[in-house]
C-alpha cells in the first residue's frame, strides 16, 4: 500500500501495529494487528440522554480495534464491559422505519416459509422491544420467550398471551429454556467473549439436533471497504464477515445451513444446527481470508479519505452559512459526530422515532428533533446516516415541503 497523507482529528489513529499477546476472543489464537482507534467516545450510543449537560458529560470510553489473521474476527482490544447499561433507557428500535419494517417483515416469512417455523417456540436473545418476535409469533401462529434487559412492557401489550419476555441477559441460568428456533438479531456484536457465548449456546442445547439457529448481524467487510467510519462505535465491540461467523459457528459446534448478505449488503444472516462438533467449510462465501486481508489493508487509505471529505464538505456548507443537520439519531450518528468531533457545528439530529424527540446526542450534545421540526429549521443540507433510508426521508420531505439537499454517507 502507498504511502497515505493523514489529516485526522484529535485522538484518532489510523496506524497499524503488532499486538502479540492479544488473544483474540472469537478463536483464541495469539497475536491480533491494530489499525484503528479513537479516543474518548460515548461507552453508549442509544441511551435516552434527557439534557444537552448529560448527554456532554456522559462517560467515555477508547476504542482500538484489532484484527486476527487467524479467523478474520476484529475487535475492540480495549473494550470494558463493566462500563455499559443496558436498560429501558436503552433505545435501539428501529421499528418507526417503514423501510426497515418491510425488511423485517419480508424476513420473517422467508424463515418461517423456508423452516416451516409454524406452532413452533421461538427463544429470541436480545430481543430489544420485542418487536421481530412479535412478528414471528403473529405470521407463524408461534409461542415466543424474549430476553433482553432493554425490553419495556408498555411497548407491546398485545403480545403478552403469546410471549413470556424476560429484562435480563442471556446467560447459563437460562440454558434449561427449551425451543425449537433461536433468534439473535444484532446482539452478538455486543457481546467481547464471543467463544464463551457460543459455546454456552450450544451446551444449552445437549443432545437436541433439531433446533434452529438464527442470527443476523452487520457485516464488517462493507464497513473496511467503504472505510465506513460512522459503523465503528464502542458499544460494538465484535466485527464478523461472513468468514469470520462462519469459523466461530463451525468452532464452536454448529453446522451452517445458510449464510448470506441482506439489507443492501449491511447484514449477514446466517442459520445452522447444533451439530456433533466442530464442522467443516462447505460454503464458497466462507473462504474470504484474502478478500478480508486486503480490505483490512486498504482501510486506512479509505477511512482516512472518508474522514477528510466530511470534514471538507461540512466545513463548506458552514462558510456559506447553510443550515446542516443529520438524519439519524442511533449509533451511525452517534460515532459520525464524535469521530469527526462536531459538537458546535451541528446544532439538531433528525428522528422519526417519537422516544428520541427531545433528548440529546451522547458525547456532542445535538438535540434530537422530529422531521416536522425542519419546517421551520429549514435546513437546506440534510447528511443521512443510512442510504438505504433515502427514498424514504425524501418522502417524508416532500409530504411537509421541504427543500433540502440530500447528502447520504
Amino acid at each position: 500500500m502507498g504511502e497515505v497523507t493523514l489529516n485526522l482529528p484529535k485522538g484518532v489513529s489510523l496506524d497499524i501495529f503488532e499486538q502479540p499477546n492479544q488473544t483474540c476472543p472469537s478463536c483464541n489464537s495469539k497475536g491480533l494487528s491494530a489499525f484503528y482507534s479513537v479516543d474518548e467516545i460515548p461507552v453508549h450510543s442509544c441511551l435516552l440522554m434527557s439534557s444537552r449537560e448529560d448527554a456532554l458529560q456522559y462517560p467515555s470510553g477508547n476504542l482500538q480495534l484489532g484484527f486476527c489473521p487467524a479467523c478474520g474476527f476484529i475487535t475492540n482490544t480495549c473494550f470494558d464491559p463493566s462500563l455499559h447499561n443496558y436498560s429501558t433507557q436503552y433505545e435501539e428500535t428501529q421499528g418507526f422505519s417503514a423501510c426497515f419494517n418491510a425488511f423485517t417483515k419480508s424476513l420473517a416469512q422467508r424463515l418461517i416459509d423456508k423452516y416451516d417455523i409454524r406452532n413452533k417456540m421461538i427463544l429470541e436473545i436480545g430481543c430489544g422491544k420485542g418487536e421481530f418476535l412479535a412478528l414471528m409469533c403473529q405470521l407463524g401462529e408461534n409461542q415466543g420467550i424474549g430476553i433482553d434487559p432493554a425490553y419495556v412492557p408498555e411497548r407491546n401489550p398485545d403480545v403478552t398471551s403469546r410471549i413470556e419476555f424476560i429484562q435480563d441477559f442471556y446467560s447459563e441460568k437460562y440454558a434449561h429454556l427449551k425451543a425449537d428456533v433461536i433468534c439473535c438479531r444484532h446482539t452478538l456484536e455486543h457481546i467481547a467473549p464471543t467463544w464463551e457465548f457460543m459455546q454456552t449456546l450450544r451446551r444449552a442445547f445437549g443432545d437436541r439436533r433439531d433446533t434452529l439457529v438464527f442470527f443476523e448481524l452487520p457485516d464488517v467487510m462493507r464497513v473496511l471497504r467503504e472505510g465506513a467510519f460512522w459503523d465503528i462505535y464502542y458499544e460494538h465491540c465484535t466485527y464478523f464477515t461472513a468468514g469470520s461467523l462462519a469459523r466461530l459457528f463451525r468452532a464452536t459446534g454448529f453446522e451452517i445451513d445458510d449464510l448470506y448478505l441482506d439489507y443492501d449488503g449491511q447484514y449477514l444472516i446466517i442459520t445452522a444446527y447444533p451439530a456433533d462438533g466442530p464442522t467443516s467449510m462447505s460454503l464458497d462465501i466462507e473462504n474470504d481470508m484474502e478478500l478480508l486481508t486486503r480490505a483490512f489493508e486498504e482501510f486506512r487509505e479509505k477511512c482516512s479519505s472518508q474522514i477528510d471529505y466530511w470534514r471538507s464538505t461540512i466545513g463548506q456548507i458552514i462558510a456559506v452559512e447553510q443550515k446542516l443537520v443529520i438524519w439519524g439519531s442511533g449509533s451511525k450518528g452517534v460515532a459520525f459526530l464524535t469521530t469527526l468531533k462536531l459538537i458546535k457545528e451541528i446544532e439538531y439530529i433528525v428522528d422519526i422515532n417519537p422516544y428520541k424527540h427531545v433528548k440529546y446526542m451522547p458525547g456532542t450534545g445535538q438535540e434530537i428533533v422530529s422531521p416536522q421540526f425542519l419546517t421551520e429549521y429549514n435546513p437546506q443540507k440534510i447528511i443521512v446516516m443510512n442510504p438505504i433510508y433515502c427514498e424514504e426521508i425524501q418522502r417524508d420531505l416532500d409530504s411537509l415541503s421541504i427543500k433540502a439537499d440530500l447528502l447520504a454517507v
